[in-house]
């Protein structure tokens, strides 16, 4: 049985007119006459009484049509939600990101945006380092990550920097340099003791922490480590130390603590984008330029601030 002989059977059983059901269906009569009689040759049932007046469902038949009616629709369903997972609209996408990526705009909003043109899509979310983040791509435990560069990735992953932020010295209140308005040159943290990520927690911003210090003539002092942002912001506002995070944490204004960006070339860090090179899903894409549109959009307002 093929599907064509159930929409010839339906049509048919709609019309009860052989003639009326071949134009519904552009073809002609005979070959649908044809196709009706292989069908119930195949049932082995009579579905239709035929006469020289008139045509009418046999019982057989007349239970058969709500069978094939409910074949043809979840058919149509099936091909749906097949056209809609093509299209990105379904399913489901496994997200990580480095705990510094929801305190800049542009990521909420792509993922809002994401939420709202896919409702349909079971969207998982996952918090880890950056080196936590590029080896779950990399195992297949997530789809895609965000994250802050590494330099040492695996060549079945593949990154798309999304955009950059400058890095900023976070200091407590009460330190001389928090009396300065603008930006800060590191070369001013010379001598103090610092709080940071351990290295071996697999961030970037720790090795280019590193190398900025160097350029400027002196190794970063540390006193405290710590795996969170947030443990780290209140360490500074202790007085412990200071630290050197990306700009977007100053949004928070935590008590204690001020936020002065750094002026020396190359203190910025970048978020990319990072998913196997062999990654193919439709929501992949979907999400991918729900980025890129964000970014860009962020790009422009940042350009053409309203006055």
């Amino acid at each position: 049985m093929e599907l064509r002989h159930l929409r010839y059977f339906i049509a048919v059983a709609e019309t009860l007119h052989f003639g009326r059901a071949a134009i519904q269906l552009g073809i002609s009569q005979p070959p649908l006459s044809q196709q009706i009689q292989a069908l119930e040759e195949e049932l082995g049932v009579t579905l239709f009484e035929r006469t020289n007046r008139k045509v009418s469902l046999s019982r057989a038949g007349q239970l058969f049509l709500p069978e094939a009616r409910q074949v043809l629709t979840q058919l149509n369903q099936a091909i749906g939600v097949a056209q809609r997972a093509q299209r990105g609209e379904l399913g489901e996408l496994r997200v990580g990101f480095t705990s510094s990526a929801p305190f800049t705009p542009t990521i909420p909003r792509a993922i809002l945006a994401f939420r709202r043109a896919c409702p349909e899509v079971h969207l998982e979310l996952r918090e880890f380092c950056s080196r936590n983040v590029a080896q779950a791509v990399y195992e297949r435990q997530l789809h895609v990550g965000l994250l802050r560069p590494l330099g040492d990735l695996s060549d079945e992953l593949e990154t798309l920097e999304l955009f950059s932020e400058p890095l900023s010295a976070l200091l407590p209140t009460g330190h001389l340099l928090a009396q300065y308005t603008g930006p800060i040159s590191l070369s001013m943290l010379a001598g103090e003791s610092f709080v940071f990520f351990p290295r071996t927690y697999g961030t970037g911003l720790y090795d280019q922490l590193q190398n900025l210090s160097r350029a400027v003539g002196f190794v970063p002092h540390i006193v405290q480590e710590a795996s969170e942002a947030m443990t780290l912001i209140g360490l500074v506002a202790t007085g412990l130390g200071v630290t050197v995070l990306p700009s977007s944490f100053g949004r928070m204004h935590i008590d204690g603590v001020v936020c002065r960006p750094l002026q020396d070339a190359g203190a910025t860090t970048a978020i990319c984008l990072v998913r196997r090179r062999d990654e193919q899903s439709p929501l992949v894409q979907r999400f991918m330029k729900l980025l890129q549109y964000e970014t860009q959009q962020q790009t422009e307002r940042a350009l053409n601030p309203v006055n």
